[in-house]
């Protein structure tokens, strides 16, 4: 198949600002990694027009697709996990095309996967976990028992991501089969709720303790990202500078449930300052002293 479509990947080859060139294959009749696709392109570029453009193919009764990516948008998606495809393509794809080893340097970085990046995306994962979390609990308060399962079911999927990314792996699409294989605790509580045979709110029940333990144990780790950010200075940030810094752009919706989970755990400290309004103070958060130590 990689001789059919030479004619097609040796054009961007030949391009100065094409990096390296990667073709991943389908195994599987049905294969979401490919798009179901039969083979997949992958094209990384250095300054381009566009940040990503897809073409589609035909070919004796076959199909491909090429994704053109700059460098720019493809650290993006490493970093940050918003397209787990195209990581799996990087690591499970077969060099067709490099310059100056980069595509083999890339291979590399990821599988060293430095920590200045494993605490960002853990930062990512944790910040969705707690607002999942959170939402499971109060649908659970309010006998909304389905939609909680749905939730929790959600909660886990976020937990076993930042498990994952706790042993210094890349979440792949197919996160259970990570999980089962790096850490068997939790797949065991994915497990319980889906096939046990108690009533779906004592399933519930059971897994928010669980949950919440887990969740509890890890948390200064997970927001490591965050509370180094706000260590940087001495004075207390207000929700509204944090907001607006350009690290924390990747998981600013979910930033403010991240917070006050942090206070009420006594991570976080608030810290009042007054305002014109008689009894009615600022909040503005710090690390807890010393907790980075």
């Amino acid at each position: 198949m990689e001789d059919l479509l030479r004619p097609i990947y040796q054009e961007r080859a030949s391009q100065s600002n094409t990096m390296g060139i990667l073709i991943l294959e389908k195994k599987r009749p049905i294969s979401p990694v490919t798009d179901n696709f039969d083979v997949i392109l992958f094209v990384v570029v250095k300054d381009p027009e566009e940040d990503w453009y897809v073409k589609h193919y035909e070919f004796e009764n076959k199909s491909a697709a090429m994704h053109t990516v700059s460098e720019r948008l493809l650290q993006s998606w490493i970093d940050t996990s918003s397209y787990r495809r195209a990581v799996e393509w990087v690591i499970n794809g077969t060099v067709i095309f490099e310059r100056n080893d980069y595509i083999t340097d890339l291979k590399d970085r990821l599988r060293s996967f430095p920590q200045d990046k494993r605490d960002l995306k853990k930062g990512i994962e944790f910040a969705k976990l707690i607002r999942s979390y959170s939402e499971a609990k109060d649908l659970y308060d309010t006998g909304q028992y389905l939609d909680s399962f749905s939730q929790m079911v959600r909660s886990l999927h976020y937990l076993a991501r930042l498990a994952i990314i706790e042993k210094g792996f890349h979440p792949e699409v197919t996160v259970w089969n990570q999980v089962r294989r790096i850490e068997p605790e939790i797949y065991k509580l994915y497990e319980e709720l889906i096939e046990s045979h108690e009533p779906t709110d004592k399933r519930i029940q059971l897994m928010i303790l669980a949950v919440e333990h887990s969740v509890s144990k890890r948390s200064l780790s997970s927001a490591r990202h965050l509370l180094q950010l706000m260590d940087e200075r001495e004075q207390p940030w207000t929700f509204g500078e944090l907001k607006n810094h350009p690290d924390i752009q990747h998981y600013i919706l979910d930033l403010s449930s991240m917070i006050e989970y942090l206070v009420e755990n006594k991570v976080i400290e608030v810290i009042l300052q007054e305002t014109k309004g008689v009894g009615i103070y600022h909040r503005t958060y710090k690390p807890v002293e010393g907790i980075l130590s």
